[in-house]
């Protein structure tokens, strides 16, 4: 007769996003997440057969948060262009304010470039999100290719951010997406 599980799949994978954002990906051993977790190695092992695998599942889990924050977001904020604004000032919260642990966060970034499924993901993702945005700007020309720009705009203020750091990430991005809002006058 199997063991209950002490910890649900998804507290386990939330403990694995905690190892890898604070470590990075490549410390997320079963070594270090039995440590985390209290679980023994092995027990991990059963659950996830590799490391690779565990990865996988818990980027995953990360995506599903990710995918259930937008479209709460998405549901909440006006359709307009300050709504757009909001919708990605909202994504940002995540970010934090510190420099170093956003660039670190980037690795994670890294493999969900590395691996195809995950890959996958985040380019529904980007899709979704690129439909939420549009909305906020059906009265444009073009409004696929205005949140297409507005997403790079967004990503450019990020990666900006991280160099400067000046305040807050959330009060940076907001005042980037506002000038971008000005530029093209949507």
């Amino acid at each position: 007769m199997p063991r209950r599980r002490t910890l649900s799949d998804e507290q386990l994978l939330a403990m694995v996003l905690t190892v890898i954002h604070a470590e990075g990906p490549d410390a997320a051993t079963f070594a270090a997440v039995a440590k985390a977790s209290g679980l023994s190695g092995s027990t991990l092992v059963q659950r996830f057969a590799t490391k690779a695998a565990m990865l996988r599942a818990a980027l995953l889990y990360a995506w599903d948060r990710l995918d259930a924050e937008t479209a709460r977001l998405a549901g909440t904020v006006p359709k307009t262009p300050e709504g757009a604004v909001a919708l990605l000032v909202g994504l940002s919260q995540d970010y934090g304010d510190d420099a170093a642990a956003y660039g670190e966060g980037l690795l994670v970034l890294r493999e969900d470039f590395r691996d195809p499924v995950l890959r996958a993901r985040g380019a529904a993702w980007g899709t979704a999100l690129t439909a939420a945005i549009a909305q906020c700007f059906r009265s444009a020309p073009a409004p696929e290719t205005v949140a297409r720009l507005m997403l790079a705009q967004w990503q450019g203020s990020l990666t900006w951010w991280g160099f400067g750091a000046d305040g807050p990430v959330a009060a940076y991005v907001e005042t980037e997406l506002k000038r971008f809002l000005t530029a093209v006058k949507p």
